[in-house]
């Protein structure tokens, strides 16, 4: 199973597509690997410079709608060869949300007013999360301020995760 703890970024918008999370141009790389340098290359949001603003980075919380445009698995594979595995938003595109799961990551979605008092509480400021996997809990850290919710994802998309992905879980199934 992947890692699903660590640093945290924040990325105060809505509505962040598939082509700002890896550009189409990248789309014709024959590797992962090779989609590593241009996650998040696109995104245009004030503050936020990539890779800089990315390097160290496990976790993104987001707003919702995130993943939406179109149905590229290039976009969650970006992501991982960056480590990171988890995104946690107030929605995602439906496609985006099962590709996280087809590859063995995280796609959670909170409630609104989770989702804004996280980003009161802890955007701008270094976070580290930590996922209690098996307890569905999420623990976010920064300096002395802490806060801890819960989660929960179908336990089919469960069986994925513990499995590291579709190809993973059919192979041991079939």
């Amino acid at each position: 199973m992947k890692n699903f703890s660590g640093r945290a970024l924040f990325l105060d918008r809505s509505d962040i597509n598939t082509d700002e999370i890896i550009p189409a141009k990248y789309l014709t790389e024959s590797t992962k690997e090779a989609l590593k340098p241009y996650l998040l290359e696109d995104l245009n949001l004030e503050g936020f410079s990539a890779p800089g603003d990315i390097s160290g980075i496990s976790v993104i919380v987001t707003r919702e709608n995130f993943g939406c445009g179109s149905s590229r698995e290039h976009a969650p594979w970006a992501l991982e060869m960056n480590g990171i595995n988890l995104v946690i938003a107030q929605s995602f595109a439906r496609i985006f949300r099962q590709n996280m799961f087809n590859c063995g990551m995280m796609a959670v979605e909170l409630p609104p007013e989770t989702i804004g008092r996280l980003f009161t509480a802890f955007k701008g400021k270094e976070t580290t999360v930590t996922t209690d996997f098996d307890k569905g809990t999420l623990h976010f850290v920064s300096g002395e301020h802490e806060e801890t919710v819960t989660f929960s994802i179908s336990e089919f998309d469960r069986s994925l995760v513990r499995s590291g992905g579709w190809i993973e879980y059919a192979d041991g199934r079939y």
